[in-house]
């Protein structure tokens, strides 16, 4: 009876187990609180999510400069920042046995700037949290509906704060957040919402001396019935007060790695002296289209479009208004600055009957006000085409047709004729080129060892690229091979194709990066890597793609101990 009963509990817990084991699933992370840091600093951070597993796998891109290890209590983790970490987000994923969690941001400061913790209650207007040196980086969050955090900062008479939040567009806060600075006496002296996206921005001169409040509160960044601010766990945020430099943007706003083309840090109080701060450029290994900049010691980012070998970098010159257009050569980006208000900017470029031509004008890309009107004149000042925004871009395009071989004008305007030292743009006329960009549905995969994980990569072709690209995948964890798949613009393979991947049946349940690139099958031209959207963003701030891929490959499914499969 006694080994009976010793039976029976085994049999029991095993079931316990089992079933335990079948319940789980993979990890899931929202997002960290504090959600940055500066290089240096070490700081305990708490991951919200689901964790049905603790300790988790922790990663971060090789060379980030972070080193992350999960502490004792589920959902904190440890993480440490080197000193010598350049500035700018840092994706990091968390994994155990059953899966991966959706790559989330972490922002790495600049030193020099203090780093500061939200202290509740601050939502009283009459008892902010005091900022004792307007150089500071706070780490907050609204944390509930109706919550209004606010700091106060001491100015002196004609001193700039740069008071500027980073919520929506690098961290995915679900947040459309409106920032106020309010006098000692409850007025309101500043407000904005929407600056650089849905995240707001105010450069505020202090009228006299005093201390003032920097507060904010937020609407859902989508939409819904609510009639109040908003808040939840979801809505971190990281809010930088100084009174020293900041970089609202850079100047000018493209780049070519084969010319002597430095750009300049534009923003309050830098080049107090006169001379420009120039922001460091690394393209790195793989050519990209769009880079942001930053520098070492001054907060803020600037946003620029690297441009291809053969397209001339020029800088607009004065007087170019439409009765002294400037001629500019075929194939250039130009950048130039609407001021000041009811400016318009006018070039001349010729240009041959049929060669077709992207006319693109950028400013609201960058996080810049101008609302522009573009506008193809020709030599007889005839309008042959106008564009203001197009689709979901706020910033207009035209592709054109010469008519006939000639010089052509480009006019560019403000639509409110608005104008000033920020509504800065980058005009560009280039040739449409055939290129392709590969895309996947997810960014983490399962695999069962013995069997195949299907990845669908799908091929967007532009401008009647037609060469045969291969797909295959690299970086895969020991014991999983991948095939090498065509893509073929003569068949249904030019718009996806199907990558499979094998694991050894007698491989061990393990967890690991890997990437899938896309070439020319005729080995000319760029390695590219299929990019993933980043999910679990909030979706006005889901632009931000990976190319590191995440797969598990799960335990092998156990021998079947069912009556039917025991020898009879």
């Amino acid at each position: 009876p006694r080994r009976s009963k010793i039976g029976f509990l085994r049999v029991l817990i095993a079931l316990v187990l089992a079933a335990t084991s079948a319940q789980a699933k993979p990890p899931t992370l929202t997002g960290f609180f504090p959600a940055g840091a500066v290089p240096g600093q070490s700081l305990s951070v708490t991951a919200s999510g689901r964790f049905d597993h603790w300790p988790v796998g922790c990663w971060v891109e090789e060379g980030a400069g972070l080193a992350i290890r999960p502490a004792k209590e589920k959902g904190t983790l440890t993480i440490e920042v080197a000193k010598d970490a350049a500035p700018g987000v840092r994706w990091i994923r968390l994994y155990d046995k059953d899966g991966a969690t959706s790559l989330r941001p972490f922002l790495v400061g600049i030193g020099g700037l203090a780093e500061v913790l939200e202290a509740e209650p601050n939502d009283d207007p009459r008892k902010p949290q005091a900022i004792d040196r307007a150089r500071a980086t706070i780490n907050g969050r609204l944390a509930r509906s109706g919550d209004v955090d606010g700091y106060s900062v001491p100015l002196e008479r004609g001193e700039v704060l740069a008071a500027d939040l980073e919520a929506n567009r690098r961290l995915g806060s679900p947040m459309d957040a409106v920032l106020q600075v309010v006098s000692s006496k409850g007025f309101v002296l500043a407000q904005n919402n929407d600056t650089v996206g849905d995240d707001p921005r105010i450069i505020f001169e202090a009228p006299a001396k005093g201390t003032y409040t920097v507060r904010l509160f937020a609407f859902p960044s989508k939409p819904d019935s609510s009639i109040r601010f908003s808040g939840g766990s979801a809505y971190v945020y990281r809010l930088t007060l100084t009174t020293g430099g900041f970089i609202e943007h850079a100047f000018p706003l493209a780049y070519s790695p084969n010319r002597v083309n430095p750009i300049a840090a534009i923003g309050p109080n830098i080049n107090s002296n006169g001379e420009a701060v120039i922001l460091p450029v690394s393209i790195g290994d793989q050519p990209i289209d769009r880079m942001i900049l930053a520098h070492p010691a001054l907060p803020g980012t600037a946003e620029i479009r690297r441009v291809d070998d053969a397209v001339d970098v020029a800088i607009e010159s004065e007087p170019n208004d439409p009765a002294r257009p400037r001629r500019i050569v075929d194939r250039t980006a130009v950048s130039g600055r609407i001021d000041p208000p009811g400016d318009q900017d006018a070039y001349e470029v010729p240009l041959k009957k049929g060669d077709r031509r992207i006319i693109r004008l950028e400013s609201r890309t960058f996080g810049l006000p101008l609302d522009a009107v573009l506008r193809i004149l020709g030599a007889d000042g005839t309008i042959l085409a106008e564009a203001d925004d197009v689709g979901k871009s706020s910033d207009p395009e035209l592709v054109f047709s010469p008519p006939a071989d000639g010089v052509y004008r480009i006019v560019v305007r403000d639509l409110h004729r608005r104008g000033g030292a920020r509504y800065v743009y980058l005009l560009s006329v280039i040739p449409p080129e055939p290129s392709f960009a590969a895309t996947l549905a997810a960014d983490a995969f399962e695999l069962v060892p013995g069997k195949e994980t299907k990845v669908v990569v799908t091929i967007d072709r532009k401008e009647g690229y037609n060469d045969t690209l291969d797909i295959t995948a690299v970086g895969l964890p020991r014991g999983v091979t991948a095939t090498t798949v065509h893509s073929r613009h003569s068949d249904a393979s030019a718009k996806s194709a199907t990558l499979e991947l094998r694991g050894d049946a007698n491989a061990p349940a393990q967890s690991g990066p890997f990437r899938i690139i896309v070439y020319r099958a005729d080995g000319k031209g760029r390695t590219h890597h299929a990019l993933a959207r980043i999910d679990g963003s909030d979706e006005a701030a889901t632009t931000a793609q990976t190319e590191h891929l995440w797969l598990t490959s799960l335990p092998a499914a156990p021998p079947s101990t069912s009556p039917s499969s025991k020898k009879k």
